[in-house]
């Protein structure tokens, strides 16, 4: 496998979660949960605002892999998530991606990542198994 990737290497990003990724996820999955979708009631549950659908996550993760990484045809083998603490439109994530293996056996790529907000509160965090057809 020659990826050009190797272990211990980082990759940080930010993603901003605007509110045309919010209403494109709600577009393409209906999660209208009252939570994701009421400012009041989310706050009457001790929220600041409507809470982000978590696996708006999952889409930022996506796009890392398929087009940050320096590497292409790839593919998802396994993901993990962890949740910390909410996220709220407008909020712009702070993304770092750790190479934690690689296994040249099987050609995959094992990353632990984390995301978290401004002021460095852990959002989410987890693993990602790639493939390298």
């Amino acid at each position: 496998m020659h990826s050009g990737l190797a272990e211990g290497q980082v990759f940080i990003s930010e993603f901003k979660v605007t509110e045309n990724v919010y209403n494109s996820f709600i577009a393409a999955f209906n999660d209208k949960n009252i939570l994701h979708t009421d400012d009041s009631y989310a706050q009457s549950k001790g929220f600041k605002s409507k809470v982000m659908q978590g696996n708006i996550l999952g889409g930022f993760l996506s796009y890392f892999i398929g087009e940050i990484l320096p590497v292409e045809n790839v593919i998802i083998q396994s993901q993990t998530i962890k949740y910390k603490n909410p996220f709220y439109l407008e909020e712009v994530l702070k993304f770092e991606a750790q190479v934690t293996h690689i296994f040249e056996s099987i050609n995959s790529l094992e990353f632990k990542y984390i995301f978290n907000d401004q002021s460095n509160k852990k959002i989410a965090m987890g693993t990602i198994l790639i493939g390298i057809i």
